[in-house]
């Protein structure tokens, strides 16, 4: 079999594999992004994938040439999460949004130190105090694509909602400040002669010119919409300059002693930001992206799936200090929204359940992660910590969400019918 063959014949098993479990999902009321990620575990490298044979499951390297799908689907994630930037909307809960999005992270973060810490007296021998510093600023932040994936599926609407989605766009800049801050202090407390200066600045250069490439760029992207007029030309623009987004943010040089890099997910949300509040049909855009990028969402959760390591729950000393990680992050989630949704005198719903839907974790905590391996042998505790917990949160999280979303009545199950029911509906009564 030709390597085009196998790459094709291996994401139409995912996509396959993700749509047929939704179905069962769906039997059970689980949100479909769950059933995407336990088929991506099942044909993946640790289940089926180890079998090696083609057309059955996903292997090792098959996965790793995936990551254009996976750069290119975080990409239009992050674009609509701009849309949830829209002036009007931030002049009704924008305050709100800021102060909890900023003093959740900051509780989480203090809560997961506390007990990772005391944790180390512990099990000295298992985890140091640096890399409990850096699994901690790692507990700040959250999944948007899981979240997103909620949203949309379950057509959420209602104040946890409103303020939920700023709040997961925040959680990416803010855990990025925290998780620089973390990360310097871990290595200049490991290593002589490093520099914390430039560690911290590195991270925060990244935050400005990340926002700063897709401020541009929405500006270019609403100049250019206007001279076509077609839908098909226009959706054709608006992936256009998501992927062109996604590709400057890859580049990465250095000034001077510092490394510059982007982020692909700030800027492609900046990008849909300047968008949506400056053009006027970036609604119907927006739309039209989000039912175009379906499918390639699809096969991101269910490679981001076959991607989790099974092979942690093999290590004991990682289970433990997972768990012990995953309880404390759940309570500073919990918490820290609520008590951050009491001081801004939020919705009761906010207050009582929007900590809940913050719990997903994923893409930007396993950047983190990879970014840590720079520690050393703290570094491999920190990532085996994070893909423990990630593969806990991405599976359960998603659930917990959408209980969530329902308790507080953003989520309204009766009455909803599929979009074939409706189709069928409409040719009978004609």
């Amino acid at each position: 079999m030709t390597q085009t063959a196998s790459i094709f014949l291996s994401l139409s098993i995912a996509l396959l594999a993700g749509l047929l479990l939704s179905r069962l999902a769906k039997i059970v009321k689980l949100p479909a992004v769950t059933a995407y990620l336990i088929s991506g575990v099942l044909i993946g490298p640790f289940v089926l994938g180890a079998l090696g044979i083609p057309g059955i499951g996903i292997t090792s390297k098959q996965i790793e040439g995936f990551g254009l799908i996976s750069d290119l689907a975080l990409g239009f994630i992050a674009f609509s999460m701009g849309n949830e930037f829209r002036l009007s909307q931030l002049k009704k809960i924008g305050k709100q949004a800021t102060v909890i999005g900023v003093l959740q992270a900051l509780i989480t973060t203090v809560v997961v130190d506390i007990a990772l810490i005391a944790l180390h007296f512990a099990m000295p021998n298992t985890l140091s105090i640096p890399a409990a510093i850096v699994l901690a600023s790692v507990a700040t932040a959250t999944a948007p694509a899981a979240t997103l994936m909620v949203v949309k599926q379950y057509k959420a609407k209602g104040p946890v909602t409103d303020v939920l989605l700023p709040v997961v766009a925040l959680d990416d800049a803010v855990g990025l400040v925290v998780f620089a801050i973390s990360f310097g202090i871990a290595r200049s407390m490991g290593t002589a002669g490093v520099r914390p200066l430039a560690i911290i600045l590195e991270p925060l250069i990244e935050i400005v010119l990340s926002l700063l490439l897709g401020f541009v760029m929405g500006l270019l992207f609403t100049l250019c919409e206007k001279y076509f007029h077609s839908r098909s030309k226009r959706m054709a623009v608006s992936v256009t300059f998501v992927m062109m987004t996604v590709a400057i943010s890859s580049l990465k040089f250095e000034v001077g002693g510092i490394h510059i890099a982007f982020s692909s997910l700030l800027a492609c949300m900046m990008l849909g930001t300047v968008f949506c509040n400056i053009c006027e049909v970036s609604e119907e855009l927006m739309d039209r992206a989000d039912r175009w990028t379906t499918p390639v969402l699809i096969l991101f959760f269910v490679i981001s799936g076959a991607e989790l390591d099974l092979s942690v729950f093999a290590q004991w000393t990682v289970v433990v200090v997972g768990i012990v990680y995953i309880f404390a992050r759940s309570l500073g989630k919990y918490y820290g929204a609520n008590i951050s949704a009491r001081m801004t005198k939020s919705d009761p719903n906010i207050v009582k359940y929007l900590g809940i839907t913050l719990l997903p974790q994923a893409g930007v905590a396993l950047g983190m992660a990879i970014k840590a391996i720079e520690l050393g042998p703290d570094g491999a505790i920190v990532r085996n910590i994070t893909l423990f917990a990630v593969l806990i949160y991405e599976i359960v999280g998603p659930f917990l969400t959408k209980i969530a979303l329902t308790k507080a009545g953003d989520i309204k199950e009766e009455g909803r019918r599929s979009a074939r029911e409706e189709h069928l509906s409409k040719k009978v009564q004609k």
